[in-house]
């Protein structure tokens, strides 16, 4: 297993990096969540870069050189959901010009002649108001439905341009070709590192923001990142990020090689990633003082971005259980009590 990008995915990274500072713009994020502006626009330049067709597993460390651009760019389109959340439960289904979300929990599935019926609702689904496409997971199996065939109301989302819907299924009648082969624990594995990357993404921005920011910034006749105590804070926040960024990468390498290891690393990206977000939120606000507070600086998207994702697929004191329990069911008891 390789833990160093090979020269086609420093040329990949390089371009997509430009192309996200193209495309993306703060001033189109602003725009977006001031103004209302429409983000599908660059939900189709990403369609035709070829960005949403990277649905193969072995493709994994090229979609998180994606996303975690996208995180740090405080991407408005169903990017995310799309590609680590609904694709991974639509095999064969997902199509690189259509928009998908999950449904994960809440739906249950009855059968009824030659099909089912799904009924019930899910909260804080993923992009669930902006979607074509639903994949449906049920104690039955996972089922893609029209979005049409649903109703979606958006909630408040702390992120300003993110989307959270609840969705309502009632008595949807489905054929049994509607059920995929998903597999749904590994489309988890890909979910949680998707988000992981995300966070990073969005952490690195903030980091970037606080270092502009300290450099350029006098007080006493010098700029403040000359302070020990802001070189700490900000070492601290470049510290947790490498940690996380290197878990992330981690976690897509081996959804990549179709490692056992995933389901761990996943977890272990996921609580590294809500860690992260934790030292970069406190110390970020806390190097810019007041101006950090204000809906003018952008490092609110980011922070919000990264805070936001923190709060989904389970937070990182919950992945450390998972880890925890991991551990101990595996390891010999003499270990454990050493």
């Amino acid at each position: 297993m390789l833990f160093e990008f090979d020269a086609e995915q420093r040329l990949w990274q390089d371009t997509v990096h430009k192309a996200v500072l193209k495309e993306c713009p703060p001033t189109l994020v602003r725009a977006v969540s001031d103004a209302g502006a429409d983000p599908s626009p660059l939900w189709r330049v990403y369609a035709d870069l070829g960005w949403t067709e990277l649905t193969d597993p072995a493709d994994a460390v090229e979609l998180a050189i994606v996303l975690e651009e996208l995180g740090r760019a405080t991407d408005p389109t169903p990017y995310l959901a799309t590609l680590t959340q609904f694709g991974p439960l639509a095999p064969g289904v997902a199509d690189p010009d259509q928009s998908g979300a999950a449904v994960h929990t809440g739906i249950t599935a009855t059968p009824e002649g030659d099909g089912w019926v799904l009924d019930g609702t899910a909260r804080h689904v993923l992009d669930g108001d902006r979607a074509d496409l639903l994949a449906v997971v049920t104690d039955a199996g996972v089922f893609v439905v029209p979005a049409t065939e649903a109703t979606a109301v958006r909630t408040p989302a702390f992120d300003p341009v993110l989307h959270l819907a609840d969705v309502t299924l009632a008595q949807v009648r489905v054929g049994e070709s509607a059920r995929t082969a998903a597999d749904p624990e590994r489309a988890r594995h890909i979910a949680l590192t998707g988000m992981a990357l995300t966070m990073v993404g969005a952490c690195r921005r903030a980091l970037d923001l606080v270092l502009d920011h300290v450099r350029t910034r006098h007080q006493f006749d010098a700029p403040i990142g000359s302070f020990q105590a802001v070189q700490h804070k900000a070492a601290d926040m470049h510290v947790a990020l490498e940690r996380a960024r290197a878990l992330a990468y981690f976690a897509a390498l081996t959804i990549a090689e179709d490692d056992p290891r995933r389901r761990i690393a996943a977890s272990m990206a996921k609580a590294s990633a809500g860690e992260c977000q934790s030292v970069v939120f406190r110390n970020a606000v806390q190097l810019f003082g007041a101006m950090g507070h204000t809906w003018e600086n952008d490092l609110q998207f980011a922070i919000k971005r990264a805070k936001a994702g923190e709060l989904m697929l389970g937070g990182a004191t919950h992945h450390r259980a998972l880890i925890t329990d991991a551990y101990l069911a595996e390891a010999p008891l003499a270990e454990v009590v050493s």
